[in-house]
């Protein structure tokens, strides 16, 4: 099967207005790219993890009024649904694709997996390459570099995502929208495949605390 990368138009669906043109054109362009490379990103963890993992793509349900700002596919353990449990995503801002491993805060048992998480910090984050970026907050476009944070900043940041109920934590790779690898899609399958699999042992972790 030959799996297409996303374009310059799929990135310019955002600045489409309204939610329902919004919305068409996500269904349309975006969402067949995400159902492709997600059914093969899914079998290969569910290899991987030895237990099986669903595709969920983002339907954005909630929305009424403001068209999405973003859109992603996920993969997680349940088949119902993944915004209560650690999963994994790939998705699209207007100006960059983003690859993470996400707890958010609809997660019941943030503290557990924070504890979890802060008990093997240096084991779990330091072998991470130098390209992976962190996010406190899945709706915002900024994520901070890792090797820009030090292991206060990091401890810091696991602490926050124990203590408030609102706050999150996500780890991956972002990719700009002329980056090569976003427009070929056997690349990216290639590169989304590696950021999952040297994500692995934190999901484990996490998955252990649930």
């Amino acid at each position: 099967m030959s799996l297409s990368g996303f374009k310059e138009t799929d990135f310019n669906v955002f600045k489409i207005d309204g939610l329902e043109e919004r919305m068409s054109a996500i269904q349309t362009q975006i969402q067949p790219k995400f159902k492709d490379l997600g059914d093969v990103l899914s079998a290969d963890l569910s290899m991987l993890l030895g237990n099986e993992m669903y595709l969920h793509i983002a339907k954005h349900a909630r929305r009424k009024v403001n068209p999405p700002k973003d859109t992603w596919m996920a993969i997680a353990h349940n088949k119902r649904g993944y915004k209560k449990h650690p999963h994994f995503q790939l998705g699209l801002f207007d100006d960059h694709l983003f690859v993470w491993l996400a707890f958010i805060y609809e997660v019941p048992n943030k503290a557990t997996i924070a504890k979890s998480l802060l008990e093997q910090q240096e084991e779990l984050f330091s072998s991470l390459p130098d390209d992976y970026v962190i996010s406190l907050d899945h709706m915002k476009k900024e994520a901070t570099p890792l090797k820009e944070l030090s292991d206060d900043d990091l401890t810091s940041s696991l602490v926050r995502f124990r203590d408030v109920k609102k706050a999150e934590f996500l780890v991956g790779r972002h990719l700009d929208t002329n980056s090569s690898i976003v427009q070929d899609g056997q690349a990216l399958l290639e590169f989304t495949k590696n950021t999952y699999e040297e994500l692995l042992p934190l999901y484990r972790v996490a998955m252990a605390s649930e």
